[in-house]
């Protein structure tokens, strides 16, 4: 199993095991990128398809294959992690049969159900580069990158950007069907008319109040909690944490805060920049970094803020719950008091969540609450 070589092992210089890991994964996700060369019709974004460059992502994906291999046979030449530089190999080596990066792209539909491949990889190599990068620059508790249970995050992450199609599909159907007599057009309108930083400031405040109140009662509502537990099992915060999450959670989480976004109708810049937002707070408020922000922290969902909610600690225990703004706590009297500037220790109180993705999804419906 792909477990095996990517044991949580200590990450030493001169052991072979970051020149390992990095060839692995610049080579596996050349592979997914070869295989989103040849079925783009089922495994590409549309929204991000009309963007592409296709030329630079072909040099790209030459360049990380050349590193991939250079790595692996690094790994060989010294004798060091050979079983990371054969695995690095084995996927240049079917990235390279499967066609590599002069796979052509023909014509294809693009109205066929798909999963998000391609999204998967961009984000996994961005979040990754820029987050690790920060965590190591600015880190709050002294933890490896392959923290413990980090396979499990990784999985939540995969699996969250392939459903990403049909949870954006089934939440928008479920909106328009059952929120369609809430559209005023005045009232869409006026919004419309404001200024760009005004119906920004509108939308996520409108989403966190919405964000607000649904996480509350995915604490408040035992068969909630259920599914909301999973996100609060992860016992190692960092900015693959925030992917742990159930995916019937995933679905209603969206499918509520979509409704105040599509019966206001803001812009498509507004939504887009809306989006971008909630991308980076989402990783960057898991993620095992100490800023220092001041007085903004009474505003703004900081990491501090959102480790407090991810606490195990009595003080933390129902608290912080908004994803944006952190005023909406003290307005609501759930932020915490704690004079303790961080909190001690992560996870679900008595530690009952199963650790692997397949059992935490099925964890809701075969737990027996004792």
């Amino acid at each position: 199993m792909l477990t095996k070589f990517f044991a949580n092992k200590p990450l030493q210089v001169g052991k072979g095991r970051i020149s390992g890991l990095i060839g692995c994964f610049l080579a596996i996700l050349s592979f997914l990128g070869v295989l989103s060369f040849h079925f783009p019709e089922y495994t590409t974004t549309p929204d991000l398809r009309a963007v592409y460059d296709v030329e630079l992502i072909r040099k790209l994906m030459f360049g990380a294959l050349v590193i991939a291999g250079s790595l692996g046979m690094l790994n060989f030449v010294r004798g060091k992690s050979r079983r990371l530089g054969l695995l690095a190999w084995a996927f240049v080596l079917a990235s390279i049969a499967l066609g590599g990066h002069r796979v052509e792209v023909g014509d294809f539909a693009d109205n066929t159900p798909y999963i998000g491949l391609d999204w998967f990889i961009l984000d996994l190599l961005g979040s990754s580069v820029i987050f690790i990068l920060l965590e190591k620059l600015l880190q709050f508790r002294k933890q490896s990158v392959l923290r413990e249970h980090w396979q499990t995050d990784l999985n939540h992450f995969l699996l969250n950007h392939l459903i990403v199609g049909f949870v954006l599909l089934s939440s928008n159907m479920f909106v328009r069907d059952y929120f369609t007599w809430a559209v005023d057009d005045s009232l869409q309108a006026w919004i419309l008319g404001l200024p760009f930083l005004l119906q920004l400031f509108i939308v996520l405040l409108a989403a966190d109040l919405v964000q607000y109140w649904s996480h509350r009662a995915y604490h408040e509502i035992p068969f909630l909690w259920r599914l909301h537990a999973v996100h609060h099992s992860v016992k190692h915060m960092d900015w693959l944490a925030g992917s742990r999450q159930h995916v019937l959670e995933i679905f209603i989480t969206r499918a509520l805060v979509l409704v105040p976004v599509y019966v206001l109708g803001f812009s498509k810049e507004v939504i887009d920049a809306y989006v971008i937002i909630v991308g980076f707070q989402a990783v960057f408020n898991h993620a095992n970094v100490q800023v220092n922000f001041g007085w903004l922290k009474y505003i703004i969902v900081t990491p501090q803020f959102h480790h407090w909610h991810h606490s195990s600690d009595e003080a933390g225990l129902d608290k912080n719950y908004a994803l944006h703004f952190s005023f909406l706590d003290y307005l609501f009297g759930t932020a915490v008091q704690s004079v303790q500037e961080w909190p001690d220790g992560y996870g679900v109180v008595g530690d009952y969540v199963p650790d692997g993705i397949v059992k935490q999804q099925l964890f809701p419906f075969t737990w027996d609450g004792k």
